[in-house]
């Protein structure tokens, strides 16, 4: 696996950057993320003034708006230690476009330094934690989504399924068109809700293919859009953020 950047020795503290969708509808994968960062050492640190990133409003082609947002998060990480964020998407926004979204301004030099040192969560783990992991779950089949974001703007297609590799009992089964978008994208699933609708409909009739009874994925706008499908279509497969997951089968 080649590494999308340098990374870092593992450090002593670590920012964590919990992601609105975490504070509101998953918090209990964010305190994993957090636990599997602390089972390593690492001192987590979590801004108690956090909100946004910025990125539903960037995406949606509000720059002055994003700018507001996503300058009142530049403050809260001073000291120069990695920002770990549980979320490709958010942690796209942050290390791609804070320094698009700022550049030209008093704030350019921050909001470079500030996404220089951003790492989605699985990306850490795997690249600066060199995380180990024994399994202590039962057998079982799961197929992973990786969202667009964390696959295309931050190239980290394989840092979640090589954490599951690593479990012993589980059998990682992968997805037909597996690349494909569930169709969340954020403001797109209420924008366009009948082409987002056709694509978790693609997306969840893959996974089910694969005989999973279970799915994990690293971004929860995904876990809810597709595991939202499941309950509506009334099957009998589940989701689960990468982090419940690990810290589950590990602990």
């Amino acid at each position: 696996m080649t590494p999308v950047k340098l990374y870092p020795p593992k450090p002593e503290k670590a920012y964590f950057f919990g992601t609105c969708l975490v504070d509101l509808f998953y918090p209990e994968a964010g305190l994993d993320g957090i636990r599997l960062l602390e089972r390593e050492g690492i001192e987590v640190l979590f801004p108690q003034d956090q909100t946004c990133c910025g990125q539903p409003a960037y995406t949606s082609g509000y720059q002055n708006e994003a700018r507001a947002v996503a300058a009142a998060q530049l403050d809260l990480f001073p000291e120069p230690w990695p920002i770990v964020v549980p979320s490709g998407s958010c942690g796209g926004m942050m290390r791609t476009h804070y320094p698009q979204l700022f550049a030209g301004t008093d704030l350019e030099k921050q909001a470079n330094e500030v996404a220089g040192r951003v790492y989605e969560l699985t990306e850490f783990l795997v690249h600066v934690c060199h995380l180990r992991l024994e399994d202590c779950g039962t057998s079982e089949k799961v197929a992973m989504h990786t969202s667009c974001s964390a696959r295309r703007e931050m190239g980290l297609a394989e840092t979640g399924p090589a954490l599951l590799a690593q479990l012993g009992e589980v059998e990682l089964v992968e997805q037909a068109r597996a690349a494909e978008c569930c169709g969340f994208g954020g403001t797109f699933a209420v924008r366009h809700p009948e082409v987002s609708a056709a694509m978790v409909e693609d997306k969840t009739q893959a996974i089910e293919e694969t005989g999973a009874k279970r799915f994990v994925t690293s971004d929860c706008g995904c876990l809810m859009n597709i595991g939202g499908r499941f309950e509506q279509q009334k099957k009998a497969v589940t989701g689960e953020h990468i982090a419940s997951y690990l810290w589950r089968r590990t602990s």
